[in-house]
């Protein structure tokens, strides 16, 4: 069905190729996945199959890419529309009308397909997808996650025969990434549908592929195997794989099933080394000592071990009547006749991180919204350094709280590095060359001219972080921070989150990405329906929920593990 041969693709200005001797084929009815770390090429090559690459993006393609018999070099991304369905990283680029409903038929229209063949169609796709009780919604109006499932959708309705998915479920809470992967698996299996799909969070995907292409680094040429043979040699690997190599397990387990099965002496072993330790202390054997503590065993600072700079001066103060940087009492948020919080009642001490979670639409992002002042409270109270964030001035908002959005674009607005820098100075009222300074020492080596849409993901979000930074705010709002990051752009961003939190910053993280949770979290705040269903240490409240629970809690259940990096250093 799709045939690469020989591939190489150099964009304009670029000395060295981005990807080459991409030489492989994909046969109908099968998933591949394209996993490598961030930068080597596997959205290009997703883009040669739909056509984007180069007739939209620019550049060079050398050798030749057919689907269904079709030459991309001569078909454009128009004449692949009726074989080749498209998702990409950013849903709302997708879009192009107002309801849900209305995109996904707007597809089959556009391919003239009869009205009765479209009517049934969308109703498969609304209850495959979980979409129907927002058919008539303004998509402006949807989560993230919701939006990226009418993406989806968009482009399933039409039927074809391939589809190309850049991050599909990044997006998404836990257990709607496998409603849709369940979707995708079905249309594989049942109706032949090929789909070649990237996606960063191994955990969630590796065990649908049938076969992966792996992408070493930039430049190098892909290694294709079966999911076991190439996560053998990977240098990205979900933790269930992490877990097997320091257990020692062959072949290496791809999901948690697997693991369970071989786990049992893994877990005698850390339940004697817990109660040695815990005799030697003198303390009682049914307190875990990985459960006494919330916060997670800390790597060293990619950034270095001087402190940084920044954090040296003086932080501003929360107000001296309460003991809390944020605090929410009661709160209640209707939106467009539509209740996105109840009655939430939250708390947030200095140095403490929190994880929100909850489905997609659970009130998340509101919540974060709300604590930043760009949502005014229906009801209740809300306090951010002793300040009501939707009445205070922005000026003075951003020194007590800052907030990275999901879209880090949406923070930034300037041509180049420096101006953005130079923006947050000014409207921080920072001493000029601050923000750079900060730039300087989490994005070594980045030009003053770059343009921020010409950074990778993490390199954006990092950008954004710092401008969010200059301003010193005691409370950092983080939404969906490891959208399109591999695990090395994660474990960087997770180590300087909690050097932050470290020197007293408090951080609230809206995430799906239970992983992050585990490694980062102090508190978890589970929501459904815009109300709190839990709250209470990580540890806890994620052992206790099967949607939400990492790979190593569930393989190491009844124990309360969370992560690689505390096995190993219980082994050590």
């Amino acid at each position: 069905m799709i045939r690469f041969e020989n591939v190489s693709v150099t964009y304009d200005g670029a000395t060295e190729p981005t990807v080459q001797g991409v030489d492989f084929e994909v046969p109908e009815g099968e998933l591949v996945l394209l996993v490598g770390p961030s930068g080597v090429g596997k959205s290009t090559v997703l883009g040669a199959v739909s056509g984007l690459v180069p007739h939209f993006t620019g550049g060079t393609l050398r050798g030749r890419v057919t689907v269904a018999g079709r030459d991309t070099r001569t078909h454009k991304p128009r004449e692949l529309a009726d074989v080749v369905g498209t998702v990409g990283q950013d849903p709302l680029s997708h879009f192009v009308t107002d309801t849900v409903e209305d995109e996904l038929a707007y597809g089959m229209e556009s391919l003239g397909l009869a009205p009765d063949v479209m009517r049934r169609r969308v109703e498969e796709t609304l209850d495959l997808l979980g979409l129907t009780d927002l058919r008539d919604r303004p998509i402006s109006t949807l989560s993230g996650g919701q939006q990226q499932r009418v993406a989806i959708g968009s482009v399933l309705t039409p039927h074809p025969g391939v589809l190309v998915l850049d991050e599909p479920t990044s997006a998404l809470d836990p257990a709607a990434a496998e409603e849709v992967l369940a979707v995708l698996q079905r249309l594989v299996h049942d109706l032949g549908t090929t789909v070649l799909m990237a996606e960063h969070r191994l955990e969630r995907v590796i065990h649908y592929a049938d076969r992966i292409a792996l992408f070493p680094s930039p430049g190098e040429a892909p290694i294709l195997g079966s999911p076991a043979e190439v996560m053998a040699v990977s240098p990205v690997y979900p933790p269930v794989v992490a877990l097997g190599r320091l257990a020692g397990w062959a072949p290496l387990p791809l999901t948690v099933r697997d693991a369970r099965r071989r786990a049992a002496d893994l877990r005698q072993q850390l339940e004697q080394r817990d109660t040695v330790a815990l005799r030697g202390r003198g303390e009682l054997r049914d307190q875990p000592q990985h459960t006494r503590t919330r916060q997670q065993p800390t790597p060293p600072n990619p950034f270095g071990a001087t402190p940084h700079r920044w954090f040296r001066r003086k932080r501003t103060p929360t107000t001296p009547t309460s003991p809390y940087t944020a605090e929410v009492q009661a709160l209640s948020v209707t939106r467009d006749h539509i209740r996105a919080l109840r009655n939430i009642n939250v708390t947030v001490t200095p140095g403490e991180t929190i994880a929100l979670m909850g489905r997609n639409g659970a009130g998340k992002s509101t919540l974060l919204n709300t604590l930043v002042g760009l949502v005014k409270p229906t009801t209740g109270e809300v306090t951010v350094g002793g300040c009501v964030p939707h009445r205070t001035a922005p000026r003075d908002l951003i020194r007590r709280v800052g907030l990275v959005p999901q879209e880090p674009r949406d923070l930034l607005y300037a041509d180049t590095v420096a101006g953005e820098c130079a923006a947050a100075d000014a409207d921080a009222g920072a001493a000029p060359g601050t923000c750079r300074a900060l730039v300087c020492e989490l994005l070594p080596d980045i030009p003053d001219d770059t343009h921020p849409r010409d950074l990778s993901e993490g390199q954006r979000l990092t950008l954004a972080l710092a401008v969010v930074l200059t301003a010193r705010p005691p409370l950092l709002l983080l939404d969906e921070p490891t959208r399109g990051l591999d695990y090395a752009a994660k474990a960087r961003l997770v180590a300087l989150l909690r050097d932050l939190a470290a020197r007293g910053h408090s951080i609230v993280l809206a995430t799906h990405d239970v992983e992050l949770a585990a490694e980062l979290a102090h508190r978890v705040i589970l929501l459904a329906d815009g109300e709190v269903m839990a709250d209470g240490p990580a540890a806890d409240v994620v052992v206790a929920s099967p949607s939400f629970a990492p790979q190593v809690a569930k393989i190491l259940a009844p124990q309360k593990w969370l992560t690689v990096a505390q096995v190993r250093e219980a082994l050590a």
